[in-house]
């Protein structure tokens, strides 16, 4: 008996194709970040490009996608579309819960901006942290902080939109 005959046969994950072909182009939608082909859509998500191509023209009229014109067309995710679904998602929260997420993402920011001695993770240099913090805990402080203000900001549409303010969001 050779060696390639007592090793275990190549792993086959069953549970891929048993997702359909639609779950697998939107799949590859999230993991896109630049505009794509069809073509290259299909390859990833393991289908035809014409189902792909169809998949992804719905997904474009829902909003899911941005489809560039050209030849051939490309398409891209649409980032808005899933900022919106985030804070749609955050409004249908109870109010006491959302205020709650509010009030420690709040804390944590303040945490940041004291530790710092900064208003904002762009104004903070993560080559040189203060003294008691290392580069690489600097950089994942920064880039928590910098998430926290975004997670922030869409908690606060989140608000606004459970009591019904359609006032533009003040940036931050």
């Amino acid at each position: 008996m050779s060696d390639t005959e007592d090793a275990p046969p190549p792993f086959e994950n069953p549970f891929d194709m048993a997702r359909s072909a639609e779950e697998r182009v939107y799949d590859t939608v999230l993991q896109t970040r630049q505009p794509t082909t069809a073509t290259e859509m299909a390859d990833d998500a393991d289908c035809d490009p014409k189902t792909a191509r169809k998949y992804l023209d719905w997904f474009g009229t829902l909003g899911v996608v941005t489809k560039y014109d050209g030849e051939p067309p490309t398409y891209e995710r649409n980032d808005r579309y899933f900022e919106w679904r985030r804070i749609n998602e955050l409004a249908s929260k109870p109010a006491a819960e959302l205020q709650s997420q509010v009030r420690s993402l709040t804390e944590r920011i303040e945490t940041y901006e004291q530790r710092y001695d900064a208003d904002d993770p762009a104004e903070v240099d993560a080559l040189a942290p203060p003294d008691d913090i290392s580069t690489e805990t600097a950089y994942a402080e920064l880039t928590d902080w910098q998430t926290a203000r975004s997670e922030l900001r869409r908690h606060e549409q989140a608000r606004r939109l459970q009591a019904g303010d359609s006032s533009p969001p003040v940036r931050q």
